[in-house]
């Protein structure tokens, strides 16, 4: 997993990125060399008004593409927390998929054989 964070109007700081990175390997973790870049994109919503956080996970699926999600929270650890579970969710949803349709694929050859 290749992993970019960026962050606009708040400081990305060492323990930011620990919390990225921890809570990414364990919602991606498991779909080991399937899963290729992955951006995280933070940014300060209200500015100095408010402490809303917006968090933007793009995770690319090797071979199925790239699943997107965004969530809002008011503390930059819960927004990642919230994104990294569904992201994963996401992912498993599309590998699922994935899966399905070539199963399918797979019957209709081998019917389409006999």
């Amino acid at each position: 997993m290749w992993l970019n964070i960026s962050g606009q109007g708040l400081t990305v700081d060492a323990a930011v990125r620990e919390r990225v990175v921890r809570q990414l390997r364990f919602a991606l973790g498991r779909f080991g060399d399937h899963v290729g870049r992955v951006t995280v994109h933070l940014t300060d919503v209200n500015g100095p008004r408010g402490e809303d956080t917006w968090c933007r996970v793009v995770v690319e699926v090797l071979g199925h593409g790239r699943v997107m999600v965004e969530d809002t929270a008011r503390d930059v650890q819960v927004a990642i927390d919230l994104a990294a579970d569904r992201v994963g969710e996401a992912v498993c949803r599309r590998m699922e998929r994935a899966r399905l349709y070539a199963c399918l694929t797979d019957a209709k050859s081998v019917g389409g054989q006999n």
